[in-house]
Parts: structure tokens; C-alpha cells; sequence
């Protein structure tokens, strides 16, 4: 994405501790106008989400996006699968390497720029870590932390 102001970010903080983050793709996504305007308020979840294929276009399941108050009668489900807009050569790239073992898609970010001021969706080709992966991570969160407190003293 080119260096444009973000009016809106909301992010998977679970992603990079559960998951090695290989390739990001940036795509849009079929909203409903209640979807986008909730966005906009930062009313939405990333943490439990994931992408599959279906038909050869990609979905993205479980991701919240809260009701928005103001819209009556056309409110949206909050957990329902939404299609992502990417090139028909990155899907084709990505059905490859999701079959491939070990490979999934994860929802990283949702980006509202303030140029046009359209959502997308960065997704993230991840491999899944391991339990002593994990602890890896976590001793090494530990020990940056230790050296940013030794720095300051």
C-alpha cells in the first residue's frame, strides 16, 4: 500500500504469535453498507477468522463485524462469510500453496485508507507454529523486554 494516511486499522494480534506470516496480499471485500459503516466506528474482530476456497474464489469466515445501531431493517449478519476481491492470479497462486501441507490463509489487518476510503483486508499465506515454536517467541518477547529495561536504568 503506498504511504496514505489510515483512518482505520484494526489487527490480528494473535496472527504472529500463532502463525509464521510467508506472503501478505492485499484484497477488498464484498460489504454490505451497514459492514463498511460499522468498520469505520472500528467495531470489528479479527482473532477467530480464516479463509478457504470455494469454487475457485476466496472467502473469508468468522470474521465479527458488529451491527451498526442506525440501520434498521438492513442490518447485516454479524459472522457471515464474505468474498475477497483479489487477481485471478494471486487466487490461483494461493489455492496452490493452501494445498500444499502445512499452508492457510489468515485475515492479518483490516486498512481503511483516506484516499478513496475503501476497506481491504490484508491476508497473510501462513504455516502454523508449533508448541516450542511458541515458547521460542515467547522467550524471545522476554528477553527484548529485559534489554529495553536494563537500557533504560
Amino acid at each position: 500500500m503506498k504511504e496514505e494516511k489510515l483512518l482505520v486499522e484494526i489487527i490480528n494480534r494473535k496472527a504472529h504469535f500463532q502463525y509464521f506470516l510467508d506472503e501478505f496480499y492485499e484484497a477488498g471485500m464484498q460489504l454490505m453498507g451497514s459492514e463498511i459503516k460499522s468498520i469505520r466506528r472500528g467495531a470489528a474482530n479479527l482473532n477467530d477468522a480464516y479463509c478457504y476456497f470455494h469454487n475457485g474464489e476466496l472467502y473469508v469466515k468468522s470474521m465479527y463485524i458488529a451491527e451498526y445501531k442506525f440501520a434498521a431493517m438492513q442490518n447485516h449478519e454479524t459472522r457471515r462469510p464474505r468474498k475477497l476481491l483479489l487477481k485471478k492470479s494471486e487466487l490461483k497462486k494461493l489455492e496452490r500453496k493452501v494445498r500444499e501441507k502445512g499452508y492457510s490463509i489468515i485475515p492479518y489487518r483490516i486498512i481503511i485508507g483516506e484516499g478513496r476510503g475503501l476497506a481491504k483486508l490484508e491476508i497473510a499465506l501462513a504455516r502454523g507454529k508449533k508448541s516450542f515454536d511458541k515458547r521460542d517467541s515467547i522467550k524471545a518477547k522476554d528477553q527484548k523486554r529485559d534489554m529495553e529495561r536494563r537500557g533504560r536504568e
